[in-house]
């Protein structure tokens, strides 16, 4: 039941090449970035990543992507970070751009065995109806386009039908964890990081405090242990701030 592993590049050492990962994190918030680095030191390429953004320039994601280790990238974002824009119009990244709602309910419906789901959102769009440019030519054409999706009405209402998400892998951070994978979260870093920890089939954790099963009260667990298979100590991981905003002295 120790799922304990010794570091950071042990815990990735079987993602290969042309794996699939969902990432956690919003922003600067809940970013696994010790994994990340080590999974950047591993090598693997050609990976398709599931997040909210890309990160940013010169933090989490955003240091595998200008790598060039991203080949496919499901998300809601792509502002704030330049790298992320150039690689998709040049042609480089195709990127699947999925309402930010929907794509936790995708990450919560993988996790629970669901595999599909009709939500109301982005019916009468090009999310339903297909054409999102996903992937460029290098000359600024589209090389592929997103594929319409099944509408259906119910009690005078349309909804659009959405595939569950079932990763290979997902990296996670959170604030604490036990040895048998139970994981509570603090404040916002709690964001996507549960739906993805639910949706890999094998899912590896940061944690910056790690303590003794039973130390945990049960009714604090956001995580349960049975969805993590993988525990990482990281007691000095790095945090920053996305956008410092002080009051005028």
């Amino acid at each position: 039941m120790d799922k304990v592993v010794a570091s950071a590049s042990e815990a990735v050492a079987d993602i290969g090449d042309g794996a699939s990962l969902a990432v956690g994190g919003f922003g600067m918030s809940g970013v696994p970035t010790v994994l990340i680095e080590a999974l950047i030191a591993q090598g693997a390429t050609d990976l398709e990543t599931i997040s909210n953004n890309l990160g940013v320039d010169g933090f989490g994601l955003g240091n595998l992507l200008a790598a060039g280790r991203i080949r496919r990238t499901i998300g809601s974002y792509v502002g704030n970070n330049k790298e992320f824009a150039r690689q998709y119009l040049a042609g480089e990244l195709e990127l699947e751009l999925t309402p930010q709602g929907t794509m936790a309910e995708r990450l919560r419906a993988g996790g629970n065995g669901i595999p599909a789901f009709y939500t109301p959102a982005g019916v009468g769009t090009m999310v339903a109806e297909g054409g999102l440019p996903w992937r460029y030519h290098a000359d600024g054409s589209v090389a592929v386009t997103s594929p319409a999706k099944e509408v259906r009405e119910f009690d005078g209402v349309g909804y659009v039908l959405e595939r569950a998400l079932t990763p290979d892998y997902a990296l996670v951070h959170a604030y604490t964890g036990d040895r048998h994978g139970n994981l509570v979260y603090r404040r916002s870093s709690r964001n996507f990081n549960p739906d993805c920890a639910a949706a890999g089939r094998i899912t590896i954790a940061q944690v910056e405090h790690l303590v003794e099963p039973g130390e945990i009260d049960p009714d604090d667990v956001h995580t349960p242990g049975i969805f993590v298979q993988r525990v990482v100590h990281v007691p000095d991981v790095e945090k920053k701030v996305e956008f410092r905003t002080v009051r005028e002295s």
